[in-house]
């Protein structure tokens, strides 16, 4: 894998609170941003993701959706039928 070196700007305090933190969990400072910079990006894609599947489930069920939740609700119905 290819290693790139970049340049950026932090502000004093956040860059003393990531020295302290890389010390000790005994990694370079470079591995913690590395580590830091890829759960930020699983983070987002993984909203991204959710933001889809949640766009793709919005709006009204079409009739064909609509008959199967009634069909498992009647089947549901009968399988905890006097159980409570």
């Amino acid at each position: 894998m290819a290693i790139v070196k970049t340049a950026i700007s932090i502000q004093e305090s956040l860059f003393e609170r990531a020295d302290a933190l890389a010390q000790q969990l005994h990694l370079s400072r470079s591995q913690l941003f590395a580590r830091a910079l890829d759960e930020f990006l699983k983070r987002h894609d993984s909203k991204r993701l959710l933001d889809a599947i949640n766009s793709a489930l919005d709006g009204e069920p079409d009739p064909g959706e609509e008959e199967r939740l009634r069909q498992m609700k009647r089947l549901h119905r009968r399988h905890v039928e006097g159980q409570w």
